[in-house]
């Protein structure tokens, strides 16, 4: 798979998704539905937000805004669903898991695809890859650290970087160590 096809299947994820869910639905496999309404929900929001984006690059406030807002609503539907499935565990379970995750990413799925991205020469992908998988050992650190101090209890600040998707405990940074973005580019997580 070329590196524009990774970066251009998001929209066919979707439909597939819900042509599977249909199938589950058909089939009666309520676990599979499960499965598949949170996958949907998330892929959607991911949709959504890259088409607020080109609409407000485009120049369409407004489009962006709905799209931002249905980005958001399936972002409620996404949890929702997980929640239904009884995909959250114990705050435990679930950093370890999310560091797992995090590790997995780094380690196997993305220096695929940025060799791939490199073979075809398509730089902007790579570069995109590259940070996500810079930021992929970040947020796996960010992970085992919280869940070796969990007890300890202390409270603290993060800012994520909307460039590269980096991730910084207490203050933003002047500039991201791993893009090199600026400090207004770092948001404050909620």
């Amino acid at each position: 798979m070329t590196a524009d096809e990774i970066l251009a299947k998001l929209p066919d994820e979707v439909k597939e998704l819900e042509a599977d869910l249909a199938q589950a639905t058909e089939d009666g496999d309520d676990d599979r539905k499960s499965e598949i309404t949170v996958t949907l929900a998330t892929k959607r929001a991911e949709l959504a937000e890259a088409k607020a984006e080109k609409a407000e690059a485009d120049g369409y406030p407004k489009a962006a805004k709905m799209f931002k807002a249905a980005a958001m609503a399936e972002t409620v539907h996404a949890l929702a669903h997980f929640k239904a499935a009884g995909g959250v565990g114990s705050t435990e379970d679930n950093l370890k898991a999310a560091a797992d995750g995090e590790t997995f990413e780094y380690e196997k799925m993305y220096p695929p695809m940025i060799e791939t991205a490199k073979a075809e020469g398509n730089d902007a992908a790579a570069r995109s890859f590259s940070l996500a998988n810079e930021a992929e050992k970040v947020h796996a650190s960010l992970y085992k650290g919280i869940l070796e101090n969990l007890e300890k209890g202390a409270d603290s600040e993060y800012y994520v970087c909307k460039v590269c998707g980096n991730v910084v405990e207490g203050e933003a940074p002047d500039t991201c160590s791993i893009c090199g973005a600026k400090k207004q580019a770092f948001e404050k997580a909620a």
